[in-house]
C-alpha cells in the first residue's frame, strides 16, 4: 500500500524542487524516511517535490494479520495456499546485482549528485535543467538573430561550465602556466566524495575525529547549492584565478565594503532609434551608449542588455545585479513605452556604473566598449569568452579577497544579517504601498483632477455668457474677467494632467528599480545563512570529538569569506539607497514647488483681470 500523509498546516514553496501544501490535504509519500527534516511526495495537484516533514502527519495503515491465517471468510481463490504460506525464495548471491550498482554503468547525461537521496524520479529533469547553466531569457519583444548568435554554443565547447561541468579538481589545466594566473583550491579531507563516482575511503590516524563530515543540503535546488556556496564552504572549489579577477573587500569605517573603483565613470543612454533589418521584415529599437571613460559611442538593443544581465546574475551570486525594465509584447514602438524604457535603462546603467565590482567586470566593459556594428568578430569573441567564464559557481568565491588577519564574530554577523532581512522586508512593503499610492494619485491627476478643474472652468464661462445677455457696457469688463477665470481653471487642469511625468513617475521608476534589488537579497542572504549553518554543524562535530579542529576552522574561514562579501554588498546597497532617495526626493519637492508656482501664476493672472472692472 502506498504511503500517505495528511498536511497539518499550509506550506508555500519558496525554492525550485519544493511543493506547496494545503491544510488537510492528503499526499502520497515516496519514502517515509525523512532527511534533515524534509520528505518527498506528490500533492493532490500532481506536483512532486520536497516539503517539511513537520508539516505533515503520516497516515498509518492497519497491521496485516499472519500470512497463513486467512480467516473463515477467506475467498475460495486462496484455497490452495499452504497453511503456512509460501516458502521464501532463496536469497540471490551477494554479487548478483553488482553490475547494476557500478557508478560507471550509469547512462550518459544522467543527473547524479552525491548525498541526494532520491536517485531518479520526477526531480531529475528539473535538476538537469537547473544545473545545466543559466539560459538568457528570450522574451517576445526581442528575438535573437544571426548577428548575435551563431551555430557555436557554450554547451558545445569542451570544459564549458555552462553545460553543467565542473573544473578539473586535480590541478591539471592547459592554462596553468599562463602568466598572471595562479591556482587556488579549497579542497580538503572534508570532501564528501567526487562527482560522478565513489571516493576511496580515507584512513586517518586520528580515528574517530575524521569520521564525521558536514552533511550536504537535502534540497539540491536551493540557492545555497546552485550558487556554488555549499561546494566552496565544504572545500571543493579549485581553479586558476587571474590577477585581474580578484574582488577585494576592505574594512571601512562602517565595516566591510567593496574596494572603490579607481577609475569611476558614467554612461549616457540617448537617441532611441527604430531600426530595420532583413529588408524591413524585422524592426527593433537601438540605443546609443556613450561611456565617459572612452567617449566612444556604441549602439545596443534591449536583447544585448538582457544577455548582459543573464551573464552577471550567473557570475555574481552575492551581488545584487539591478533588474532591467520589464519587457512588453505589444506597443514596443510607441513613444511613451520607448521613453519609459529609456528612463529605466538610465537608472539601471547608473547603478551598474556605481558598483565597484560590476563596473570593472570584463563582460560589462566589453558591453560598453566593443563596437559590435563595426567589429563583429571582436564582439563575438568577447561574447563567447564571457559565456565560457570559469570563475562562476563555487569558483567565483575563490576570487574574493578579504582583509588579512581579519576575523568576524559570527554571532554579530548573524545579527546584522537578520536585521537587514527585517529591513528589506519592511522596505519592500513600504515601497509597494508608496508605489500603489503614487500610481493612484497620478491616475487621479491625469483623469479626475483635470476633469474636475475643467468642469469648474466651464461653469465660470457659462456664468460669463449669461452676464453677456445684460448688454450693459459697464459689465463687459466683468464678463471678460469671469471668462478668463474659467480659462485659467482649464489651464490648471492641464497642468495637473501633465505633472505626474515631472514628479511622481520618476519616484515610481526608482521604486521599481529598488524592488528589483529587494527581490535579489533573499537569495544573497540564503547563501550566507547556508554557510553559517555549515559552521555550526562543524563546531558541533568538534565538540563531540568527531571532527578535527583544523577542518572546522577551514569551514569557518570560507564562511568568513562569504560573510565579508555579503556585508560589503549590504553596505553598498545602503550607500546608493541614501544617495538615490535623497536626490529623488529633492527632485520631487522641487517639481512640486514649480507646479504650484505655475498654478499660483494662473490664479494671479485671473485676479488681475478684475482690477480694471
Amino acid at each position: 500500500m502506498a504511503l500517505r500523509a495528511r498536511a497539518l498546516y499550509d506550506f508555500r514553496s519558496e525554492n525550485p524542487g519544493e511543493i506547496s501544501l494545503r491544510e488537510h490535504e492528503v499526499l502520497s509519500l515516496c519514502s517515509e524516511q525523512d532527511i534533515e527534516g524534509w520528505l518527498e511526495g506528490v500533492n493532490s495537484r500532481g506536483d512532486r517535490g520536497l516539503f517539511p516533514a513537520s508539516y505533515v502527519q503520516v497516515i498509518r495503515a492497519p497491521e496485516p494479520g499472519p500470512a497463513g491465517d486467512l480467516g473463515p471468510g477467506a475467498p475460495a481463490r486462496y484455497a490452495n495456499v499452504p497453511p503456512g504460506g509460501f516458502e521464501p525464495l532463496p536469497a540471490p548471491p551477494p554479487d548478483a546485482f553488482q553490475p547494476l550498482l557500478q557508478p560507471q554503468q550509469a547512462p550518459p547525461n544522467t543527473f547524479q549528485q552525491p548525498g541526494f537521496p532520491y536517485g531518479g524520479g520526477a526531480l531529475q529533469p528539473a535538476a538537469q535543467q537547473l544545473y545545466g547553466g543559466y539560459q538568457a531569457s528570450q522574451g517576445s519583444d526581442d528575438d535573437w538573430d544571426d548577428e548575435w548568435d551563431d551555430s557555436s554554443t557554450v554547451a558545445d565547447e569542451p570544459g564549458a561550465l555552462g553545460s553543467g561541468a565542473y573544473p578539473d579538481l586535480d590541478g591539471s589545466s592547459s592554462a596553468g602556466g599562463a602568466a598572471g594566473r595562479y591556482r587556488l583550491s579549497t579542497r580538503s579531507d572534508l570532501s564528501l566524495g567526487s562527482r560522478g563516482g565513489s571516493a576511496p575511503p580515507q584512513h586517518h590516524p586520528s580515528g574517530a575525529k575524521s569520521s564525521a563530515t558536514v552533511s550536504r543540503n537535502l534540497n539540491r535546488f536551493s540557492t545555497f547549492v546552485k550558487s556554488g556556496g555549499e561546494a566552496f564552504v565544504l572545500g571543493e572549489a579549485s581553479g586558476f584565478v587571474k590577477d585581474g579577477d580578484k574582488l577585494c573587500v576592505v574594512l571601512g569605517p562602517y565595516g566591510p565594503e567593496w574596494q572603490e573603483n579607481p577609475y569611476p565613470f558614467q554612461c549616457t543612454i540617448d537617441d532611441p532609434t527604430k531600426q530595420t533589418k532583413f529588408k524591413g521584415m524585422k524592426s527593433y529599437i537601438s540605443y546609443k551608449l556613450v561611456p565617459t571613460h572612452t567617449q566612444v559611442p556604441v549602439h545596443r538593443r534591449y536583447k544585448h542588455f538582457d544577455w548582459l544581465y543573464a551573464r552577471l546574475a550567473e557570475k555574481f551570486p552575492v551581488i545584487s545585479v539591478p533588474h532591467l525594465p520589464e519587457k512588453q509584447a505589444t506597443g514596443r514602438f510607441e513613444e511613451d513605452f520607448i521613453s519609459k524604457r529609456r528612463k529605466g535603462l538610465i537608472w539601471w546603467m547608473n547603478h551598474m556604473a556605481s558598483h565597484p565590482v560590476l563596473a570593472q567586470c570584463d563582460v560589462f566593459q566589453h558591453f560598453l566598449t566593443c563596437p559590435s556594428s563595426t567589429d563583429e568578430k571582436a564582439w563575438k569573441q568577447g561574447k563567447r569568452k564571457a559565456e565560457k567564464d570559469e570563475m562562476v559557481g563555487a569558483n567565483f568565491f575563490l576570487t574574493l579577497s578579504t582583509p588579512p588577519a581579519a576575523a568576524l564574530d559570527l554571532q554579530e554577523v548573524e545579527s546584522k544579517i537578520d536585521g537587514f532581512k527585517c529591513f528589506t522586508k519592511k522596505m519592500d512593503d513600504s515601497a509597494l504601498q508608496l508605489n500603489h499610492t503614487a500610481n493612484e494619485f497620478a491616475r487621479k491627476q491625469v483623469t479626475g483632477f483635470k476633469k474636475e478643474y475643467q468642469k469648474v472652468g466651464q461653469s465660470f464661462r457659462g456664468l460669463s455668457q449669461a452676464f453677456e445677455l445684460d448688454q450693459q457696457a459697464f459689465s463687459v469688463g466683468l464678463n471678460q474677467a469671469i471668462a478668463f477665470t474659467g480659462d485659467a481653471y482649464d489651464a490648471i487642469g492641464e497642468l495637473f494632467a501633465e505633472q505626474p511625468r515631472q514628479d511622481l513617475d520618476p519616484v515610481m521608476d526608482l521604486l521599481a528599480l529598488y524592488q528589483g534589488h529587494l527581490a535579489n537579497f533573499p537569495d544573497i542572504i540564503h547563501v550566507q545563512k547556508g554557510a553559517l549553518t555549515k559552521v555550526k554543524e562543524s563546531r558541533r562535530h568538534v565538540e563531540e570529538g568527531k571532527m578535527e579542529v583544523q577542518k572546522a576552522d577551514g569551514i569557518q574561514d570560507r564562511c568568513n569569506t562569504i560573510s565579508f562579501a555579503t556585508l560589503a554588498e549590504i553596505h553598498h546597497f545602503h550607500q546608493i539607497r541614501v544617495r538615490d532617495f535623497k536626490s529623488q526626493m529633492q527632485h520631487f519637492l522641487q517639481q512640486q514647488i514649480i507646479f504650484f508656482q505655475k498654478v499660483t501664476q494662473k490664479l494671479e493672472e485671473a485676479l488681475h483681470k478684475y482690477d480694471s472692472v
